[in-house]
């Protein structure tokens, strides 16, 4: 009954959904000239595709290690990626070029998946995390299409959410060929909402297997030189509204005892980049934007570099020597901190990261990570990085040897999913 309700409920919603769609499209172009792709009107396949379901930005990121691998084993094997957003679209492509086919995510009405599906003619769906699409999973399954939730995490609150329409959301987990869980916790409230446990297997974190590529540091080491070897530099990155202003304060700060540091500064969003540059040019603030940059956009008078392009935030990390994650200085569960402890700088977060809680608990345990609650001690613990520069690579090789000690996830997942396609 639920599941009918909500189809009817989305089919109501759908043209001021598309309305939304056209008033963001404004600022990107892309989301505009694709939105048919919405409806599930994308090109039809020339043959069986494996369809890797990936929301947005950071679950694109967590899904390419396991696509390269995919195709490394399987060369016969064609790759169709989904995301929700521009940004993840972006970032796909970014990643693989022409090594795969991308689609924005049909809207999760009967039609729309139905008619996606007949186009796309998918083998397997590969469901990143915790997309748990009623509609995309329902007629997917129904197809006879093979299900796996891969890198599955489910946090506390989510599962307490879950438990709410249990019925529901039981019918979902037993159409699920596979979930491959990041730890036991995450395992044991998947079968707690209703998940057959002979589905549910440990796998680990795919996110551990990030690879920093020769190509990425010459790219990194390029920028460090233009933007000034010898001075101090730290990274904000994935920043959201409501911690810019903080994020800028406490620069602020370490620019009165630090008066040549730099800041690299990356919104989470595209469409926020302009309303950020005006932030920081209405703090007085030297600025240079990654988007115009060129050999005379940087000098020593800049003191905010805007990281305004897409898919350039796993680089940017590169040239930075202490690094900020955000979305947890506000409720918004943090984001994912691997990409910056597997170039071993030390990580820096606020105390919201619920969304990462597993991955942020074992950099605390391997004294790989710092927490600040506001602009003050975030300001003070950049400082004291910047002060002890020994201190500083200590807790960088801390935070790279969490993330050596926790690689092989994307084996094991990776021979799962090959396994069940046989």
């Amino acid at each position: 009954m639920l599941h009918y309700l909500y189809s009817f409920i989305f089919r109501l919603i759908l043209p001021f959904v598309l309305l939304r769609l056209w008033w963001n499209g404004r600022h990107s172009p892309d989301v505009l000239e694709h939105w048919k792709e919405r409806l599930g009107l994308i090109p039809e396949a020339d043959e069986p595709v494996i369809w890797v379901h990936a929301v947005s930005v950071g679950e694109t990121i967590a899904a390419a290690p396991l696509v390269k691998a995919l195709i490394e084993r399987r060369p016969d094997l064609k790759v169709l990626i989904t995301a929700m957003t521009a940004t993840g679209r972006a970032r796909a492509q970014a990643l693989f070029g022409d090594a795969v086919t991308y689609a924005y995510s049909p809207y999760d009405t009967p039609g729309s998946v139905a008619r996606f599906l007949k186009r796309a003619r998918p083998k397997a769906l590969v469901i990143m995390e915790t997309e748990l699409w009623p509609n995309m999973i329902d007629r997917t399954a129904a197809a006879g299409t093979p299900i796996f939730l891969i890198n599955a995490r489910l946090s506390a609150r989510s599962a307490r959410g879950y438990q709410r329409v249990s019925r529901f959301v039981r019918s979902l987990l037993q159409k699920l060929d596979w979930i491959a869980a990041q730890n036991g916790n995450d395992a044991r409230r998947f079968v707690t909402i209703g998940a057959p446990a002979d589905s549910v297997t440990v796998t680990g974190s795919i996110k551990f297997d990030v690879e920093v590529t020769e190509s990425l540091r010459a790219d990194a080491g390029h920028l460090r030189e233009q933007l000034g070897r010898e001075r101090p530099v730290w990274i904000a990155a994935s920043t959201h509204e409501g911690e810019d202003r903080q994020i800028l304060e406490a620069h602020g700060e370490v620019l009165s005892k630090h008066p040549d540091a730099l800041l690299i500064l990356v919104p989470r969003h595209p469409e926020r980049f302009n309303d950020v540059a005006a932030l920081v040019q209405s703090q007085g603030l030297g600025m240079a934007r990654r988007s115009m940059d060129s050999r005379d956009s940087a000098s020593s008078k800049t003191q905010v570099y805007l990281g305004d392009t897409m898919g350039e935030l796993m680089m940017l990390y590169g040239v930075g020597d202490v690094a900020f994650i955000g979305g947890s200085l506000i409720e918004r569960g943090g984001h994912n901190p691997l990409e910056p402890a597997a170039w071993g700088l030390p990580v820096v977060s606020g105390p919201h990261v619920f969304n990462f809680a597993d991955i942020y608990q074992r950099l605390a345990q391997g004294h790989a990570l710092v927490s600040a609650s506001n602009a003050e001690s975030l300001a003070d613990a950049v400082s004291h990085y910047f002060d002890d520069p020994a201190r500083a690579r200590t807790l960088g090789q801390n935070a790279l040897a969490v993330v050596e000690a926790n690689r092989g996830a994307l084996d094991k997942v990776v021979g799962g999913i090959l396994q069940k396609l046989v």
